[in-house]
């Protein structure tokens, strides 16, 4: 007889009962739903001692997706959700494509800079060229003479200077390149131009005037003519004996980098800083060529008594 009791009346048991009663009828249809497409074998769920023995063979299409210790609601739920299908990823595609847009952007930006490089270098160059042939040439050195300043002979036995040919201080392959020269007047110095030496380190201060031939190397310190003048951009070139007419220059060797020089003009005084002492031949001219910057250069023989040098000391002036 069918208990029609309501549920209400019904004890906990009894309702769990019921319900697992439920579950088993609901499995076993789902069960023998699987079986027939071949899902797993044909077992009644209701009994439970027919679940299969684990050493029994599984039928040849059998496999472990297809097994009947798998959970039944994983194989609803794979049957509920189909897989998705596989469209093309067009995510990935513009993203390719923006990494390939970037890439040449910055390649073009570098062509762009290596370009700008090239063509910088290139004006430059022109520019340069250019200005090589506006430029003037460097202006050729007003020096004349062949031999530098100071040379004489030593004083013979009586105690006088000897004869001077000058042509005897100019070495012999060089002889035929210089003609016989008419001494000249001492010029009157001008309101610029150099009158007083002082050079403290060695205990000079002496008269400046102007040529530096034989006659005038007599009276002092002699300016070579055409030279800069005190403050004046450009060589300023001085020169005087070392071992006559009162050894003006008989130390000049003992000057050092950092010694001062002072060449007055009238009352106005320049302050010069040596920076550099050099032995060279008689025929080293070139110290004496102009210079872009207020310079001095002290000219003596050397050494001492044999005079077959040539001293130079080099200043520079200061504000």
């Amino acid at each position: 007889m069918p208990d029609r009791r309501s549920v209400d009346d019904l004890s906990i048991d009894e309702l769990e009962r019921i319900l697992a009663v439920k579950k088993r009828t609901e499995r076993a249809k789902r069960m023998r739903r699987l079986a027939a497409r071949g899902r797993v074998l044909p077992v009644d769920p209701l009994k439970e001692s027919s679940a299969p023995e684990a050493s029994a063979p599984l039928p040849a299409s059998a496999d472990w997706g297809s097994s009947p210790y798998r959970s039944i609601e994983v194989e609803e739920q794979e049957q509920k959700e189909p897989r998705p299908r596989k469209s093309l990823a067009w995510r990935w595609m513009f993203n390719q494509v923006l990494l390939l847009t970037e890439a040449l952007v910055v390649l073009a930006m570098i062509y762009v800079i290596a370009e700008f490089f090239l063509l910088r270098n290139e004006i430059n160059e022109d520019v340069i060229t250019i200005q090589a042939t506006l430029t003037p040439t460097a202006p050729r050195p007003l020096i004349n003479a062949v031999v530098l300043p100071s040379g004489h002979r030593p004083p013979d036995s009586s105690g006088n200077a000897a004869p001077l040919d000058p042509m005897e201080e100019i070495p012999a392959h060089l002889r035929g390149l210089v003609q016989p020269v008419t001494p000249l007047p001492i010029p009157t110095p001008g309101p610029n131009q150099p009158t007083r030496l002082v050079v403290r380190a060695i205990s000079v201060d002496a008269p400046i005037v102007q040529g530096d031939t034989w006659e005038q190397l007599k009276k002092g310190v002699g300016h070579h003519i055409e030279t800069a003048n005190p403050g004046q951009r450009g060589n300023m070139v001085l020169s005087a004996h070392n071992d006559i007419y009162g050894e003006i220059f008989r130390n000049l060797d003992k000057l050092k980098p950092g010694d001062e020089i002072v060449v007055y003009s009238g009352v106005t005084s320049f302050r010069y800083i040596i920076s550099q002492t050099r032995i060279v031949e008689p025929t080293e001219v070139s110290v004496m060529y102009p210079t872009s910057d207020p310079t001095i250069t002290l000219i003596s023989c050397y050494p001492y008594l044999v005079d077959n040098k040539r001293i130079v000391v080099s200043a520079e002036l200061q504000p």
